[in-house]
């Protein structure tokens, strides 16, 4: 160890599959931060409910404890890293840590998604930092390039693949022709789904991860609550087929852009060109695209969950705070949160094109009443085709949220409540660029 080596004292709240990756990883690399960073990273103290589990990552029993307390009032802990989620005792854990002068390092995505502004203010006074890499797309390094590579742009758009859980599910019925309910059961049997899958396939996992993105990127806060949320449970093996037959794929994409009228920010399933970048993304991997008006598109693809590939970001995180201690001095201090300068834009606004899957029963005039209905509300059609029978297919033009919904109401109204089985956006990925610097 060399003399300006220093030790830097972690303390890790949470030793289920990521804080057991974090510990691994760092029993890993130790000699190599230590030679190629100066940096001497020692799990000072580790707390869990379960003290076997130390004991299977070969943590001390005298550095072990069930009382998160214990951690964030140790001494020796320079660090807290915190994963174990949810809001209580998260919340509590992250105050204690800042009034005794600790940096804090969390993969909370719940927490941060609904309470960063508050937390970050927290830490701005206590003078520490608080990071969160691990909280917006796992092993994906995205949030330091929008902090700071990509610093030098205005960010214009951040959409992606944020959920590996849903994109497996979608993958494998688009692979398969298979339909949601047999692919959840089969994903939850293989451990890519939870036994309550609702945060992943109802689109709030996703929705906390581009909310922490949009605020980072678009300098306005946005919280989990401010985000459009519509899950996947709704999407059939029919169509996915048919938008394949169209030239699209259909994917769970979380979705933020910066417009002149506020920040549009959603979650939703999403028919995007199956020439686009994201539409090759598949099984339980995640990708964000983010277009910057100066460096125009960029896209960061990599395992979105995971032991190792989330303990990759959060000791990234841990690093980057022991640095500075190394060199004698201390992190900065945390910036005070940005606050919400930009309006949200309400869904009912969105301009897009949509697919409306049709059930007529076999009745001959349906399409053609249905067109009608549509074009009274408002709504252009641009392609209209009976799939079979009793399934048709409608495309419309671009059109604004709120008439589309109305007019999908009168069809209902008009051709019975299970006439429209399905209505998904059509994402018009070119305006996403729309801003960019001409190179």
């Amino acid at each position: 160890m060399t003399a300006s080596t220093r030790s830097v004292g972690i303390g890790i709240i949470g030793l289920g599959t990521v804080g057991g990756g974090v510990v691994r990883l760092i029993q890993m690399h130790r000699d190599d931060y230590r030679a190629n960073h100066g940096i001497d990273l020692t799990i000072a103290r580790a707390c869990a409910l379960d003290p076997s589990v130390a004991e299977e990552l070969g943590i001390p029993q005298d550095r072990f404890t069930s009382n998160w307390n214990d951690v964030v009032n140790d001494p020796a802990v320079d660090i807290v890293v915190e994963l174990i989620g949810g809001e209580h005792p998260a919340t509590e854990i992250f105050q204690t840590a800042f009034a005794n002068g600790k940096h804090m390092v969390s993969a909370n995505k719940a927490l941060l998604g609904r309470h960063v502004e508050k937390l970050a203010q927290a830490a701005a006074d206590a003078g520490v930092q608080l990071r969160c890499e691990a909280a917006a797309a796992g092993g994906i390094p995205i949030v330091s390039v929008l902090e700071h590579d990509l610093a030098g742009n205005k960010i214009l758009t951040i959409a992606g693949i944020m959920n590996g859980t849903t994109n497996y599910i979608l993958s494998r019925m688009a692979d398969e022709g298979l339909g949601f309910e047999e692919v959840l059961s089969d994903a939850q049997r293989l451990g890519y789904a939870e036994a309550d899958p609702s945060a992943d396939v109802d689109g709030f996992d996703a929705a906390s991860k581009i909310a922490i993105l949009s605020s980072i990127g678009f300098h306005s806060r946005v919280t989990t609550d401010d985000v459009y949320m519509q899950g996947i449970r709704q999407v059939g093996a029919d169509d996915i087929a048919i938008a394949r037959s169209l030239g699209y794929a259909i994917k769970l994409l979380a979705i933020g852009r910066n417009t002149p009228e506020g920040i549009d920010v959603r979650v939703h399933p999403t028919m995007i060109p199956a020439t686009h970048q994201l539409a090759s993304v598949s099984g339980a991997m995640n990708a964000v695209f983010v277009v910057g008006d100066a460096v125009g598109e960029t896209m960061f693809y990599g395992a979105g969950a995971g032991a190792f590939p989330t303990a990759s970001a959060v000791v990234g995180d841990v690093l980057a705070l022991a640095d500075a201690m190394t060199r004698g001095g201390a992190p900065l201090p945390e910036p005070e949160p940005v606050q919400r300068t930009l309006a949200i834009r309400p869904i009912e606004e969105l301009e897009a094109g949509y697919y409306i899957r049709l059930a007529l029963d076999g009745r001959p005039d349906a399409l053609d009443a249905a067109v009608a209905t549509l074009a009274a509300g408002g709504v252009p059609v641009q392609r209209a085709e009976r799939v079979d029978a009793g399934a048709a297919v409608v495309i419309t033009d671009t059109c604004v949220e709120g008439a589309l919904n109305a007019a999908v109401d009168a069809l209902a109204r008009d051709l019975g409540d299970t006439a429209v089985a399905s209505v998904i956006r059509i994402e018009d990925v070119a305006a996403w660029s729309k801003g960019a610097c001409a190179n």
